[in-house]
């Protein structure tokens, strides 16, 4: 007997959090591996949020919120997109959700008919994926390789396009490779959807602080103004502010598009957590210290392992302009054998290879619809990182194969 519906056969669990247990249950067993599956950073929630939870608790802000959002924090954003992002949005124009990934789910739930295109730009966030598919839609992945910075250009969205694609889902910096686009590529892709009127924009923004080099995050809709009102621009607090376990994203666009997003909201969880809330206004507000100080660490744990990675035969990674992650391409690996005689076929042989004979955890690319590459996240310590590049280096030199 199944209970499953049918749509639901072709989306699996998330990569990265199926790694991730799998590296539980292998410390389970008493094996020594370090865990660079899951996206999440190290780092604590810093104490002034934790108080203002604390503080709204103890003003009683444990009732139902509004489903769109408190007015609080919905004037948190507001203001934080004009200040940060240069866009100008109304309350009306805003909603906050369970995280990110359910700002994302609202919009296309509201907004896909049966068949609708979603182009997403791969090597993708592998959920993206199944939430277009659980709704009916029809994702079209573009492939974007790792020689052209896994960036989408103009030419290949104005040749995916068709009269049923709905929507162009950009994340940058992106997850898995970092990659981060220029003001005149953004706009340049702007070019190509002013021409389409019925293409709507996703612009996930999560990693917006996580930028690296020196570079100054520009959001897509202010990049390309003409395009406001046919963008969502999609944001949260769980990677800048390490608050993963809050669940607070939020989503900006046309009221329309926020009205009938609020309406699949109402019918899926109602409003997100009072408490996270207050504490994430005042994340959004307060002071930003500690997300300089993040993103800093980061880029200094990104510079140990492009440098180590330069030095192992048959792996490859370019500077990742931004996020915490390496994708690492791993070609000169597949085909090799193992010490025990198996032949590494794909990406996925070759994370389960590190798994076993590493003790490192890292996601396959194929989850990313981009291969052979796996991603390791660099949200972790140095001293954690130093030490899984030294395993994965041993691991790698006990290969045999053409490029051994």
């Amino acid at each position: 007997m199944s209970f499953a519906a049918s749509r639901l056969a072709p989306v699996k669990p998330s990569a990265s959090a199926w790694v991730s247990q799998a590296a539980k249950e292998a410390k389970a067993r008493g094996e020594d591996v370090i865990d660079l599956g899951l996206g999440e950073p190290d780092f604590d929630t810093p104490d002034h949020i934790k108080e203002a939870a604390h503080q709204a608790a103890l003003r009683g802000e444990t009732k139902y919120p509004p489903t769109n959002g408190t007015l609080v924090m919905r004037q948190a954003v507001v203001d934080k997109l004009k200040r940060e992002n240069a866009l100008d949005y109304a309350l009306n124009e805003v909603i906050v959700s369970n995280g990110a990934k359910q700002v994302l789910f609202n919009a296309f739930m509201a907004t896909l008919e049966p068949g609708d295109e979603v182009l997403l730009c791969a090597p993708y966030f592998g959920q993206y994926k199944d939430i277009v598919v659980i709704l009916g839609g029809v994702p079209v992945p573009l492939e974007c390789p790792a020689e052209a910075g896994f960036l989408l250009t103009p030419d290949q969205l104005r040749d995916a396009i068709t009269p049923k694609t709905r929507w162009l889902l950009l994340n940058q910096p992106s997850n898995p490779s970092g990659a981060v686009y220029s003001d005149a590529q953004i706009a340049a892709l702007g070019d190509v959807l002013a021409d389409y009127e019925r293409v709507l924009v996703l612009s996930d923004e999560i990693y917006e602080h996580i930028l690296f080099d020196g570079r100054v995050f520009r959001s897509f809709a202010a990049l390309c103004p003409d395009l406001k009102d046919r963008t969502l621009t999609v944001n949260g607090v769980s990677k800048a502010y390490a608050m993963t376990g809050w669940r607070i994203g939020y989503g900006a666009g046309h009221r329309d598009l926020i009205t009938a997003m609020t309406k699949v909201q109402s019918q899926i969880s109602s409003g997100a957590c009072s408490i996270a809330q207050a504490a994430a206004a005042v994340a959004l507000n307060g002071p930003q210290d500690d997300v300089r100080a993040f993103c800093q660490a980061f880029e200094a744990r990104r510079d140990l392992v492009v440098a180590r990675v330069a030095q192992i035969p048959g792996l490859t990674l370019d500077a990742p302009g931004g996020a915490f992650y390496g994708l690492i391409g791993c070609a000169g690996l597949i085909g090799a054998k193992t010490p025990q005689g198996e032949t590494l076929a794909n990406d996925t042989d070759v994370t389960a290879y590190l798994l076993k004979a590493a003790g490192v955890a890292a996601v396959p690319g194929n989850a990313y619809d981009l291969s052979p590459f796996f991603r390791i996240s660099t949200a972790a310590s140095e001293e954690v990182l130093g030490t899984a590049m030294d395993r994965i280096s041993r691991a790698v030199a006990d290969l045999k194969g053409p490029n051994q």
